[in-house]
C-alpha cells in the first residue's frame, strides 16, 4: 500500500520505517522542515535500536520519502496513518489540537480527490475522542461511503519498539460499532491479530494498560517501601509473589464486576493498612484499596435503587459460588442496606442452610441480618415470582428452568456476566457492563 505517515516523532518514525521494511510506500508527513530534511536522508529523529538501519534502508530505495505538504501525501496515498502528539494541558487533561489540524488537513484534501481512503488514528486519545472527531471533522466524507476511520492505539516501549512493531504484546482495532468486519489488508497492517472494539473500546484499552502498567509499579514500590522499613529484601518478596501465575499473573481477578468480599481481602489489607500507619509510613495506593471497594459497594446499591423498583431477589447470596460463606459478601452488604431501606427482599441460594452456619460465618450474619431466615425462598421461581429487580451473582439453576418466570417488566442485574442471561426476555444489566 501507499501510507502517509502524520508526524514523524516516535510512534510516527517506528511506524514509517516497519511498514517500508514489510513493503509498504511510506510518504512521511511534518510540519518541521529539519525533520522531514532529516528522514528524506534516513537519518531517525529519536534513538532507537534498529530503527537507523530500517530509516537508511528505506530513504535509499525511495521506499520512505517525507514531506511538508499534507495534500501532497494524502494524493498519493491509499491510508493515512496519525501519529501526532497529544501532549497534556495545563489541567492535565489531553490537548487534540495536533490531532484535529491533521484531520482538517486530510479531510480538506480528500474533498478535492475522487477516491476512497482509510483514515487510521494511532496517537494516544481518550475514549470518545475518535468518534468526536468524526462527527465534526470527518461527517461529510463518510457519507459518501469512499472513508473507512480506524483507531489502532500503540504498544510501543522505547529501547524495544522495532521488535514491539514486528512481534506486539497487544494488537487491537476499533471502527465505528466493533463488529463489521475490517478488510485483511487493514487487519494485518500494524501487526499481530487484533482484537476488534468500537472506536471507544479501543481508545479505552491504551489507558487500560497503562493505569495498569502504573499501578503495578506503585505496588512493587509501596511493598519495596514497607520491606525496607522491616529490614527485609522487597525484590526478593516481589520475585516469590510472581511465581504464583494462577492467581497473581493472570487474568483469573482482571473481571470488573462485584466488590471484593470474602472472609481474607478484607481482613488482610485492613491489618495491612493499620500495620504500615504503625510504622510511619505513607502507602497511598493501600490506604486507598478499602475506599475504593466501598464506592463501588455504593454503586452496587444504587445500580438496584435506580431501577425504581421495592421488590429486590437475590439469587446467590453467598460470597463465593458453591460455598456457604456469607463474611463479607457484597451481596449480603447491599441485601442489608436495601432491606434496611425498606424494600422487600426475596433471596434463594442453594448452599446456604441457616442452620448449618457456624463459628464468625453464623455470628456475623446473627449481627448483620438476624432477619435472613425470613427472606430464604425454597426455589429461585419463588424469587422472580416475587421479584421485579433480581440480582443475579451465582448459576444456581438454569436459563430453561428460569424462563416461565421471566417478565418483560422485570430488570436482571448480573454480577459476573453469565452471558445466557440475555437471551431471556427481561431487561438486562450489569455493574460494570
Amino acid at each position: 500500500m501507499n501510507i502517509s505517515v502524520f508526524g514523524l516523532g516516535y510512534v510516527g518514525a517506528v511506524t514509517s520505517a516497519c511498514l517500508a521494511q514489510k513493503g509498504h510506500r511510506i510518504i512521511g508527513v511534518d510540519l518541521h522542515a529539519t525533520k522531514v530534511a532529516a528522514f528524506n536522508q534516513g537519518i531517525s529523529p529519536i534513538v532507537e535500536p534498529g530503527l537507523d538501519a530500517l530509516l537508511k534502508s528505506g530513504s535509499e530505495s525511495r521506499q520512505i520519502t517525507a514531506t511538508q505538504d499534507a495534500a501532497e501525501a494524502v494524493a498519493q496515498s491509499d491510508a493515512s496513518i496519525i501519529c501526532v502528539g497529544t501532549p497534556s494541558l495545563p489541567s492535565g487533561g489531553l490537548d487534540l489540537n495536533f490531532v484535529l489540524s491533521v484531520t482538517k488537513q486530510i479531510a480538506q484534501a480528500l474533498a478535492s480527490l475522487d477516491k476512497k481512503h482509510v483514515i487510521i488514528f494511532r496517537s494516544t486519545m481518550l475514549p470518545g475522542s475518535t468518534r468526536k472527531i468524526v462527527a465534526e471533522v470527518l461527517a461529510d466524507l463518510v457519507l459518501t461511503g469512499h472513508l473507512q476511520i480506524y483507531y489502532c492505539p500503540e504498544f510501543l516501549r522505547e529501547g524495544t519498539a522495532v521488535r514491539d512493531f514486528d512481534e506486539p504484546s497487544l494488537a487491537v482495532i476499533g471502527n465505528e460499532d466493533g463488529t463489521s468486519p475490517v478488510p485483511e489488508e487493514i487487519a494485518g497492517l500494524l501487526g499481530g491479530k487484533p482484537e476488534l472494539l468500537r472506536w471507544e473500546g479501543a481508545e479505552m484499552i491504551k489507558y487500560s494498560c497503562n493505569y495498569f502498567h502504573a499501578l503495578k509499579v506503585g505496588f512493587a514500590n509501596e511493598i519495596g517501601r514497607l520491606c525496607k522499613q522491616l529490614g527485609e529484601d522487597g525484590k526478593r518478596v516481589m520475585q516469590v509473589v510472581c511465581e504464583d501465575r494462577k492467581l497473581n499473573i493472570s487474568s483469573y481477578y482482571m473481571r470488573p464486576g462485584a466488590p471484593f468480599g470474602g472472609s481474607c481481602l478484607p481482613k488482610d489489607v485492613s491489618a495491612l493498612h493499620a500495620f504500615v500507619r504503625q510504622q510511619g509510613l505513607a502507602l497511598p495506593l493501600l490506604e486507598n484499596t478499602l475506599a475504593t471497594n466501598a464506592a463501588h459497594q455504593q454503586l452496587f446499591v444504587q445500580l438496584i435503587e435506580g431501577k425504581q423498583k421495592r421488590r429486590i431477589g437475590f439469587l446467590g447470596l453467598a460470597f463465593k459460588a458453591d460455598t456457604d460463606d456469607l463474611r463479607g459478601s457484597p451481596l449480603v452488604a447491599a441485601a442489608e442496606t436495601l432491606y434496611g431501606r425498606g424494600h422487600a427482599i426475596s433471596i434463594y441460594d442453594p448452599q446456604i442452610n441457616l442452620s448449618r452456619l457456624i463459628g464468625s460465618n453464623e455470628q456475623q450474619i446473627q449481627q448483620r441480618m438476624p432477619h435472613l431466615a425470613q427472606l430464604m425462598k425454597a426455589t429461585p421461581n419463588e424469587v422472580l415470582q416475587n421479584s421485579d429487580v433480581i440480582v443475579i451473582s451465582q448459576k444456581c439453576t438454569t436459563i430453561d428452568a428460569l424462563r416461565p418466570d421471566v417478565r418483560a417488566d422485570q430488570f436482571v442485574i448480573d454480577i459476573n456476566g453469565w452471558e445466557d442471561l440475555k437471551t431471556l426476555p427481561w431487561q438486562y444489566d450489569g455493574i460494570c457492563w
